[in-house]
């Protein structure tokens, strides 16, 4: 049976328990009917978002985890309640669709201005480069979307719990990569587990100065407290080689109010379910409803959210929650709430009190402008999954480790800007083909080539030996006989194609010449200032062949360990079996 890390809690007595024992308000009453539930308790300040970037480090002790919470007595660590995350995972999409349909409502945004709350797009070390124009000179959009935990409002300590830890630095507990495609024919949202064990980049608060070293296995979700979401921002640029546009981090209160002002979505379970105490795990949501499907909101949202133990573990609440954006995402499309003026000045007031945004994005306009983005991506070609991972050797009951090969694969599919679903047309997959017109590349004989082995990935990894030969010998008989083979590797996460910065168009076009005749996409070659010619890395996502384009990830071919799901996708949850009832 699965051992869940949220211990505490009281059997259940017709009180919705948190599961943490750590002073959460309990809603008194029997359980609500499907559809029927309301958000209960002081609602009243959700403009205070993200708790900002305080500077006092978390105090750690040997064995806790990482991302725990307030100490019991004895001095062990007790999880923080996790109320606070549930509507994470939905809000900044929510929020972004809610933003599209506004337009004609502009003066209402100049109101709004006053709400909206902003941070620096960056405050940790990343060398990761912005994403290069496809050949119509589109850039693909990437937004990080961050679930904040502080307890910074009345409102936020009633729902969340925990009041004793107000004022400890935030952590980020949902971590969100969301990634809109150049031409805005579909979207990816990749969750990233808050528990996964990662290199922290060095991060300075703005706020006070103070500077945070880098640590090389820590837990992600602290990243948020060592310099604001500007430091979670760099850390998962540098995990994942994926450059992250903009930030948004929401709390618990405002998505709350926001997940009531959007109404009944629909969910469905395969068995009666039941998320309460049992003999074996202490704990629970409360959710109870019959097998079939079901419009909720308001309390028995929270409770779908919440619910951990019968869906079986974090990978299957993780899919819950997915498949309930899927579903709150259909529902928005198809009552046409864009053309409701009424309903989106609702709608709109509580995302901007809910945000928290990086500065380059924070005027009405600027939001408008980025929900406008998504307001087309058709629900066929929205794509929901959560990392690849592993059990973290360290601790296999609490922490994970991004999968060396799969999740290495997803980072793949979001660099080259290749559709995670399998509904668009080959148009999805990059073509080795310049972005724009340039001057003509020299000779191939005539352009030198170092081919550099980074196969590694990281520096945790391996390398696969004479990859930089094999490749070097390709480009020989593609008539680039100055291409060599440099005997110093240097990891890659993706394969690129770089050219000094200094040389210019005409660097690029002859690093355009290279990539075409290996097959590598237009948007993997880019400038550098560390080359003094055209270098070809080969990284972990080009293991075998010479041709780039039969070994790439295409259209669709996400790993099955993402457990992917569509945005049509309407199935069933399965319970676990302690907590089906009769």
């Amino acid at each position: 049976m699965y051992q869940d890390r949220e211990q505490g809690g009281g059997p259940h007595t017709g009180h919705e328990g948190d599961g943490s024992g750590d002073g959460t308000a309990s809603r008194t009453g029997s359980h609500p009917s499907p559809g029927a539930g309301t958000v209960t308790g002081a609602v009243t300040d959700a403009s205070l978002v993200g708790g900002g970037t305080p500077s006092v480090p978390r105090q750690r002790d040997g064995g806790a985890r990482g991302g725990g919470g307030h100490r019991r007595a004895g001095g062990r660590r007790q999880p923080r309640s996790r109320k606070s995350r549930i509507f994470r995972w939905v809000a900044g999409t929510l929020s972004l669709l809610i933003l599209a349909g506004a337009g004609a409502g502009y003066a209402y945004y100049e109101y709004l201005a006053g709400k909206i709350r902003t941070g620096d797009l960056n405050s940790g070390k990343s060398d990761v480069a912005p994403s290069k124009a496809n050949a119509n000179g589109d850039t693909p959009l990437n937004v990080l979307v961050l679930g904040s935990d502080a307890r910074n409002s009345e409102a936020n300590k009633e729902l969340g719990g925990a009041r004793d830890t107000a004022g400890e630095p935030p952590r980020a507990d949902v971590i969100m990569l969301m990634h809109i495609s150049a031409d805005r024919s579909n979207m990816s949202v990749v969750s990233i587990p808050r528990d996964t064990r990662m290199s922290i980049p060095e991060c300075t608060d703005s706020a006070t100065g103070k500077v945070y070293k880098a640590t090389d296995k820590d837990i992600v979700n602290e990243s948020l407290g060592r310099g604001g979401a500007g430091c979670t921002r760099a850390a998962i640029q540098n995990l994942t080689g994926v450059y992250i546009d903009h930030w948004m981090t929401v709390d618990f209160a405002g998505v709350v109010k926001m997940a009531d002002a959007v109404g009944d979505v629909e969910v469905c379970v395969n068995q009666n379910i039941w998320d309460r105490s049992t003999k074996a795990q202490k704990g629970g949501s409360g959710l109870k409803l019959k097998a079939g499907t079901w419009p909720i909101k308001g309390e028995v949202a929270l409770q779908w959210l919440r619910t951990r133990h019968a869906f079986g573990d974090d990978a299957g609440r993780a899919k819950a929650q997915h498949m309930y954006l899927n579903s709150m995402m259909r529902r928005l499309q198809s009552q046409s709430l864009f053309t409701n003026p009424g309903k989106l000045n609702n709608l709109a007031t509580k995302a901007m009190e809910a945000f928290r945004v990086s500065k380059e994005i924070g005027t009405p306009k600027k939001l408008y402008d980025l929900g406008m983005e998504l307001k087309s991506v058709p629900a066929n070609r929205i794509t929901m999954m959560t990392m690849p991972h592993l059990a973290d050797p360290l601790n296999r009951d609490a922490h994970y480790i991004p999968s060396p090969a799969d999740a290495a694969k997803v980072w793949t599919l979001l660099r080259n800007d290749v559709a995670m679903d399998a509904n668009g047309t080959a148009a999805n997959t990059p073509k080795p083909t310049p972005t724009k017109s340039g001057p003509p590349a020299a000779a191939p004989a005539s352009i030198a080539v170092s081919v550099v082995n980074g196969t590694a990935g990281d520096k945790n990894g391996t390398s696969v030996q004479s990859r930089a030969s094999t490749v070097s010998k390709a480009l020989n008989s593609a008539g680039f006989t100055k291409a060599k083979a440099n005997q110093t590797p240097k990891p890659s996460k993706g394969t690129l194609v770089n050219y000094p910065t200094s040389a210019g168009e005409q660097g690029r076009a002859d690093a355009l010449a290279v990539a075409t005749a290996l097959k590598i996409p237009a948007g993997s070659v880019k400038a550098a200032g560390d080359v003094s010619g055209v270098s070809v890395i080969i990284g972990a996502d080009w293991t075998t062949g010479t041709d780039y384009a039969k070994t790439a990830p295409g259209a669709g071919s996400v790993p099955t360990t993402a457990d992917a799901l569509n945005g049509t996708d309407k199935r069933c949850m399965d319970v676990y079996k302690p907590y089906q009832w009769k």
